[in-house]
């Protein structure tokens, strides 16, 4: 049902033939591994599923280290380094890899990373420091012993802003990773404002207006239970009520057996980041019409 590496790349190679009609492909990303135990948790049920999935890790959280315990024991999953600039929950915070002394105009007064973009973006971040702990978060990752494949963004943050995009371009490059949303991937975020119980007619509409070629659906799972129901976010751009609630809908949805029928009903190929990097090639890479 869902296609490996070498059947992603034949029909890849066969839709560029004229007559030949293009597949419709579909990447999973799950977001925020290592926040948190329960999240984690999730992922590692979503993983289980066998759906392809690319899991996107914060270097810098509490639970990382167990988030990478499971990758490694998962080689097929396809890794990313969720490029970590705010900490957005109330009473539950981190902040950078190289401690605030080091970047302290990315801190606020207790040490911890600003709860939303806006805040940090406020207290006039130093560029340099943007720089140095992107690249410890890059450098933390690719030294955990996972195959990191590519980046993207905790709340936008790491291209929200014409210098920041700039530098996380730049460093992509130079580590040789890919970029989400780089390589012609149209995001759709069909899941995280409905409510819970709708969430899996959501996933199932999103599948049926899906269009040929690269779509990705980004994916914030969790357990519902009492360590994430504690959780209040302080981020200002929307944040969501009862967010274990949701993250518990989004791995209900995704693991429900009404999204893989409609994903093979209209023969949705599901691929990871790391076979779509294979398929397209890190020189492919362009940077997105519509950004932040």
């Amino acid at each position: 049902m869902y296609a490996s590496p070498t059947h992603a790349l034949g029909q890849a190679d066969a839709s560029r033939h004229p007559g030949s009609s293009e597949p419709v492909y579909l990447i999973i990303r799950t977001d925020d591994a290592g926040m948190s135990h329960s999240v984690n948790m999730a992922v590692e049920r979503l993983i289980a599923t066998g759906l392809p999935v690319s899991v996107s890790v914060m270097f810098p959280t509490p639970w990382y280290q167990e988030t990478v315990d499971i990758l490694k024991r998962h080689p097929e999953v396809s890794v990313g380094i969720h490029l970590t600039l705010n900490s957005e929950w109330k009473n539950y915070r981190w902040g950078p890899v190289l401690g605030r002394t080091a970047v302290p105009s990315l801190v606020d007064a207790d040490g911890y990373f600003f709860p939303s973009s806006e805040a940090l973006h406020q207290n006039h971040p130093n560029l340099q420091e943007v720089e140095k702990e992107l690249r410890a978060q890059i450098e933390r990752a690719l030294h955990s012993g996972l195959k990191i494949d590519y980046v993207d963004y905790h709340m936008g943050t790491a291209v929200r802003y014409p210098e920041f995009r700039a530098l996380t371009e730049r460093l992509a490059r130079e580590y040789g990773l890919g970029m989400s949303q780089y390589f012609g991937d149209i995001r759709h975020d069909s899941q995280y404002s409905a409510a819970p119980p709708a969430k899996t007619d959501s996933l199932v509409a999103m599948v049926n207006r899906l269009q040929p070629r690269f779509n990705l659906v980004v994916t914030h799972v969790g357990i519902d239970n009492e360590e994430l129901g504690a959780l209040l976010d302080m981020n200002t751009s929307g944040p969501l009520p009862e967010m274990s609630k949701n993250r518990q809908g989004e791995l209900n949805a995704l693991t429900s057996p009404r999204f893989s029928e409609a994903l093979k009903a209209r023969n949705v190929r599901l691929i990871t980041y790391r076979q779509l990097i294979e398929m397209q090639g890190l020189k492919s890479m362009r940077r997105p019409e519509e950004t932040n």
